[in-house]
C-alpha cells in the first residue's frame, strides 16, 4: 500500500481533463466521423469492405448474410458497437442515401419514408462493381496495411482504387467541434474535373465546375443556385445550395389539374414531408392546395390537388417552396482527413489534387509490385532454359546425387530460387514446345519490364495512365447508363415568384372573441354581438368581441406597450373555448391585454399610458413580425400602456376628450397629438396625484358634437366649450349626468 501511495502523480484537474478530452476528440474525429480525402470512406466503411473482399463476396458472387459480415467486422477490424457496423453498411446500400451504393443488398434495408432496416440476420449482401473499383490493387502492395486492434491480422490504411468515392457518394458526420457533410456528385463529371486538373492542375474553381456542375444528389431534385453562388461554395469548401422538388402538372379534364411530385430533395423522408403538407393543409396555410395523397410505390409520386381550376400551378407551387421542405437547403462543408491525417476544410481544387496525388503514389508502387514480379519470373525463367540446355545432366545429377539442390547450383551457376523451381517442374512439361512457351514469355516480360520503368521515369506517362484508368471509369458510369445519367438538374431560378401568403388565404367573415382569461377563438360568419351567445370556462368571460375578415391580421396591445400580431385565418374555430392566446404570442405573465383589434396598415392608432401620457402610431408600424412581438410604446410599472383607440384622419375640427379617475374631463385639438413610431410620448391629460390615472379617451368632430353613449341612449352636451383647454392640463369636472363608470361608451 505504501508503495502504491508513493507512486501516485499530482495533477491538475484541468490539465487531465483536457489531455483525456482532446484523446477523445482526436480518436472521434480520426477514427469515426471524418472520410479520408484520398478514398472519401471511414474506417467502419473501409473496414467492411475490406472484410466483404476477404470474404470473396463480389458482385458475382452470391448473396451471404448481413450478421456474418458484421461479425467479421467486429470480430477482426472494428470492436465497437453491432449497431454501428450494420447502420453504417446498410447506408452503402441505399441508393437514395449514396449515389453510387457500394453494396448490394437482398431484403429490407429501409426506405426513403424513414422506415428501419430489417434486422441483419434477416438480410443479405454483396459487394458492387463500385466497391470492386475502390479496392482495385489492394493485393498488389498498393497502400500500406497496418495491425488490427488485436495484432492478429492486417487491415489497409486507405483503399487504392481510382473510383472518386468521396465526391461521388459524398460523407457526413459529427465529430468533436467539427462535422463534415459533403454532398454527392456524377462520376463522369468528377472524371472529366481529375483529367482537367492532370493537364491543368492551376486550373480555377471555375474552370472545374463548368466540368462538374455541382452536386448529383441521389434523389434528383433541381438545383436552383446561379454558377456564381456555386463557384463561391466550391471555392471556400462551405456553403448552401437550395435543391427544390421536381413536379409536373397533370390534366383531368374539363379544366381542372393535379401537381404530381416526382423527385425531393435529398436527406429528406417522404413521409415526414407529406405529413408537413397535410398538417399546413388543416391549418389552412395553404389556401390554394385541397388536398395530398402519396401515390408513391417503387417511384415517389406524390399528388397534390389544388383548391380550384383557376389556380395558376406555378403560383401554388412557388408558395409551395416558400412554406414547406419542397425546397430545402443543404449545407455544405468540405472538412475531411488530407493524406497527411490532419482534419481540415479544403476546396474543390485541393480535393481533387489530394486525390490525383494518392493515385499517382498507388500507381507507382503497383509498378514496382510488378516489377520485383517480373523480376522473380525471370530469375526462373532464366533457371529453366538451363535444363532445357542441359536436360540431360539435369536428369542424371537429380537421379544420383544425395544433394542435388546444392550440385546443380555449383554446376550451373543457379540461384537458390531457380534450382526450386526446377526441381519442381513436372515431367510432363519437358517438352521442346514448352521451352519455346518459356523463351516467349521471357521476352514478353522483358518487354512489359522496360515499359514498367519507362512509366516509373515519366510523369507525362503516369498521367496518361491514370487517364487511361478514369476514361475506363467514365465509360462503365457514362450519363448515358441508368445509373450514371445526371438526377439533380441544374436550372438556376431566374426571378423569384414574388408570393405573398395572404393572397391565397380565402376570403370568409369570421367573428374574433377572446376571453377575460385569454383564450381566443374565431367563429365563422359576422355574429350579432347583441345576442352573442358564447359558452367559457369556469371562472370566465367575455371581453372582446369583434367581426374580422379571414385575410386579416389581428393584433393584441399589451400593458407593457408591445403590439402582436396573429393572423386570423390561424385562429382556431369556435367549437370548443379556444386556445390561449399566450401559445401563440410571447406575453410576458405580468402583462395584461389592453386591446385586440383588426390591424389596417393605413390606419393610425391613439395609445394611451395610465398616467395620462401617449402618442399615435401608424398601422404600418404595429405589425410584429415574430411571436416575441415589437415594442412600441416605452412603459413601467408605474405607468403602464391603458389605452389603445383608432384614430380618424386629422383634420382642423377633430377633437380628443379625455377623462380621468379624477372626475376630469379635457378637451382638445387632436393635432396637438405628435405621431411617432415608437417611444413614451407627451402628456395628454395631467394628473396630480399619483393615485390618478386615465379612465378613457374620445376622438368626436365639431360636428358631431361631443356627448357619451349610456344604455338610455346617446347623450348631446350642447355647449362643451367650458372643458376644452390645452393638452398637458388637468381640465375640469364631469359634466352632470357623465357615467360613473368613467367611459364615454362609443
Amino acid at each position: 500500500m505504501k508503495e502504491l501511495i508513493e507512486n501516485i502523480e499530482k495533477q491538475q484537474l484541468a490539465d487531465a481533463l483536457g489531455e483525456r478530452y482532446l484523446s477523445y476528440a482526436v480518436s472521434t474525429i480520426v477514427a469515426r466521423a471524418l472520410p479520408d480525402v484520398r478514398d472519401g470512406l471511414k474506417p467502419v466503411h473501409r473496414r467492411i469492405l475490406y472484410s466483404m473482399l476477404r470474404q470473396r463476396l463480389s458482385p458475382a458472387a452470391a448473396f451471404r448474410k448481413c450478421a456474418t459480415v458484421v461479425g467479421d467486422v467486429l470480430g477482426h477490424y472494428h470492436p465497437h458497437g453491432d449497431t454501428s457496423v450494420y447502420d453504417a453498411m446498410v447506408r452503402l446500400a441505399q441508393d437514395f442515401s449514396v449515389r453510387y451504393p457500394l453494396i448490394d443488398g437482398q431484403g429490407n434495408f429501409g426506405n426513403i419514408d424513414g422506415d428501419p432496416q430489417a434486422a441483419y440476420r434477416y438480410t443479405e449482401s454483396k459487394m458492387t462493381n463500385a466497391a470492386m473499383l475502390i479496392m482495385e490493387g489492394l493485393d498488389e502492395n498498393s497502400v500500406d496495411m497496418m495491425p488490427n486492434f488485436d495484432g492478429t491480422t492486417m487491415e489497409p490504411t486507405v483503399m487504392p482504387g481510382a473510383f472518386p468515392n468521396l465526391l461521388a457518394n459524398g460523407s457526413i458526420g459529427i465529430a468533436v467541434g467539427m462535422a463534415t457533410n459533403i454532398p454527392t456528385h456524377n462520376v463522369a463529371e468528377i472524371c472529366d474535373a481529375l483529367n482537367l486538373m492532370i493537364d491543368k492542375p492551376e486550373s480555377t474553381t471555375a474552370q472545374i465546375m463548368k466540368k462538374m456542375i455541382g452536386p448529383d444528389m441521389p434523389t434528383g431534385g433541381i438545383l436552383i443556385d446561379d454558377f456564381e453562388t456555386i463557384v463561391k461554395n466550391y471555392e471556400t469548401g462551405r456553403g448552401a445550395f437550395r435543391i427544390r422538388a421536381k413536379w409536373e402538372t397533370e390534366e383531368l379534364g374539363r379544366g381542372q389539374y393535379q401537381i404530381v411530385i416526382t423527385e425531393i430533395p435529398y436527406g429528406l423522408e417522404k413521409q415526414k414531408l407529406v405529413e408537413q403538407i397535410a398538417t399546413l393543409i388543416d391549418a389552412k396555410k395553404l389556401p390554394l392546395v385541397d388536398d395530398i395523397v402519396d401515390e408513391s410505390t417503387t417511384d415517389i409520386r406524390i399528388v397534390i390537388t389544388p383548391k380550384n381550376r383557376n389556380a395558376v400551378a406555378d403560383m401554388v407551387m412557388a408558395h409551395l417552396f416558400a412554406t414547406t421542405n419542397l425546397e430545402s437547403r443543404f449545407n455544405m462543408n468540405f472538412n475531411v482527413i488530407d493524406s497527411s491525417g490532419a482534419p481540415r476544410v479544403m476546396k474543390i481544387g485541393d480535393v481533387l489534387l489530394e486525390f490525383l496525388a494518392h493515385q499517382k503514389t498507388v500507381l507507382r508502387r503497383r509498378t514496382n509490385w510488378r516489377l520485383d514480379n517480373i523480376a522473380r519470373r525471370l530469375e526462373i525463367l532464366g533457371g529453366l532454359l538451363v535444363v532445357y540446355l542441359n536436360l540431360d545432366r539435369v536428369i542424371e545429377i537429380i537421379r544420383t546425387e544425395d544433394d542435388a539442390k546444392a550440385v546443380l547450383m555449383e554446376e550451373f551457376s543457379l540461384t537458390e530460387i531457380q534450382v526450386e523451381a526446377i526441381l519442381n517442374t513436372r515431367l510432363r512439361s519437358l517438352r521442346k514446345l514448352e521451352e519455346m512457351e518459356i523463351r516467349k514469355e521471357d521476352k514478353a516480360l522483358r518487354a512489359e519490364q522496360k515499359q514498367l520503368k519507362e512509366l516509373l521515369a515519366s510523369d507525362e506517362l503516369q498521367n496518361e495512365q491514370l487517364k487511361a484508368w478514369f476514361a475506363d471509369i467514365k465509360k462503365q458510369y457514362d450519363k448515358k447508363t441508368a445509373l450514371g445519367r445526371r438526377r439533380t438538374i441544374w436550372a438556376a431560378a431566374g426571378e423569384e415568384v414574388a408570393v405573398n401568403p395572404d393572397d391565397f388565404i380565402e376570403k370568409e367573415p369570421l367573428t374574433i372573441i377572446l376571453s377575460q382569461m385569454g383564450w381566443i377563438r374565431a367563429a365563422k360568419g359576422h355574429l350579432d354581438m347583441g345576442a352573442l351567445d358564447m359558452k367559457f370556462k369556469e371562472g370566465d368571460d367575455l371581453a372582446f368581441a369583434f367581426h374580422a375578415q379571414s385575410t386579416d391580421k389581428i393584433n393584441l396591445f399589451t400593458s407593457g406597450g408591445k403590439m402582436f400580431t396573429i393572423a386570423a385565418n390561424g385562429l382556431p374555430g369556435a367549437r370548443g373555448f379556444g386556445e390561449s392566446v399566450r401559445m401563440m404570442a410571447d406575453i410576458a405573465a405580468n402583462e395584461t391585454i389592453v386591446n385586440v383589434f383588426v390591424l389596417d396598415m393605413s390606419a393610425k392608432y391613439l395609445l394611451v399610458a395610465r398616467r395620462g401620457t401617449g402618442f399615435i402610431v401608424a398601422g404600418e408600424n404595429c405589425l410584429a413580425q415574430t411571436k416575441n412581438g415589437k415594442q412600441v410604446m416605452n412603459t413601467d410599472a408605474k405607468n403602464p400602456a391603458s389605452l389603445c383607440i383608432d384614430c380618424p384622419a386629422m383634420a382642423e375640427e377633430l377633437f380628443i376628450a379625455m377623462v380621468g379617475s379624477n372626475d376630469k374631463l379635457l378637451i382638445f385639438p387632436a393635432n396637438e397629438i405628435p405621431e411617432m413610431a415608437r417611444g413614451k410620448g407627451v402628456i395628454l391629460q395631467k394628473y396630480n396625484a399619483e393615485r390618478t390615472y386615465v379612465m378613457d379617451a374620445m376622438f368626436f368632430t365639431k360636428g358631431e358634437g361631443f356627448g357619451w353613449v349610456t344604455g338610455r341612449g346617446r347623450t348631446v352636451l350642447e355647449d362643451w366649450a367650458p372643458w376644452i383647454g390645452k393638452r398637458a392640463t388637468q381640465g375640469h369636472t364631469v359634466p352632470v349626468g357623465f357615467p360613473r363608470s368613467g367611459k364615454f361608451g362609443r
